[in-house]
C-alpha cells in the first residue's frame, strides 16, 4: 500500500503525543501501509536551529519525505500554536515537499480551547507546503490519553473511537490518491 512518515513534533523524551502517533501508526502498519517514525527530538539542535539544510540528519528527513506518499504531522499544542520544535523542522523541508502528498494532522493539548490551533496555525502551514489533501485533523485532550508503565497507550473510548475514523479515514485518502496497492496473490 502506502508509504506514510510519521512526524512527532514533541520535545519530550516521555511525550503523550509521540506515544499515541506510534500507537496510531501500528494501525495503518496492521492496514499494509509502510510507516517512516520521524521524532524530531532526535535530530540535532545545531542542525535544526542553524538551518543546516545539508546537515546529514536534515537531508535523511528530507529524504524520508520524498519517499512517502503520505505524511502524519503530530504536535503538543503550546500556547495555542505547534510545537516550535516542529516549526523549525518544517522551515527545513523543501517548500512543495507536501506536493502530491495526503496530509494528516493530529495535535494533543491540556485544554479544548487549543482545539482551533490545528486549522488556525498548522493547516496552513501545510497549505504553504503543497499538500494535495490535508484530511480532517483531529485534536486530543493531553487527560484522554493514559500511558501504562509498559509504555502501552490507552485513549479513552469517545476519543479513541474518534481517531480511528480519523486515521482509517486517513487510510483510505492514501487508497484513492494512486498510492501503488498490491494485488492478491492466489
Amino acid at each position: 500500500m502506502a508509504t506514510v512518515l510519521s512526524i512527532s513534533g514533541s520535545p519530550s523524551a516521555t511525550s503523550r503525543t509521540a506515544r499515541l502517533l506510534r500507537t496510531l501508526d501500528a494501525r495503518l502498519e496492521a492496514q499494509g501501509h509502510v510507516v517512516l517514525p520521524l521524532d524530531v527530538r532526535t535530530l540535532p539542535a545545531e542542525a535544526l536551529l542553524g538551518a543546516d539544510f545539508a546537515h546529514p540528519a536534515i537531508v535523511e528527513a528530507t529524504g524520508l519525505l520524498a519517499r512517502a506518499d503520505g505524511v502524519i504531522v503530530a504536535t503538543p499544542i503550546y500556547k495555542a500554536a505547534y510545537s516550535g520544535l516542529l516549526k523549525a523542522l518544517l522551515d527545513l523541508l523543501p517548500q512543495y515537499g507536501l506536493d502530491g502528498k495526503t496530509v494528516l494532522p493530529l495535535a494533543t493539548g491540556g485544554s479544548t480551547a487549543h482545539v482551533l490551533a490545528l486549522d488556525y496555525a498548522l493547516r496552513p502551514v501545510l497549505n504553504s507546503m503543497g499538500a494535495d489533501h490535508i484530511v480532517q485533523g483531529w485534536f486530543t485532550l493531553d487527560k484522554d490519553i493514559s500511558v501504562a508503565h509498559d509504555g502501552s497507550v490507552s485513549v479513552a473510548p469517545g476519543s479513541a473511537e474518534a481517531l480511528g475514523r480519523v486515521v482509517d479515514q486517513f487510510s483510505a485518502a492514501l487508497d484513492r490518491t494512486g498510492a501503488p496497492v498490491l494485488a492478491a496473490v492466489s
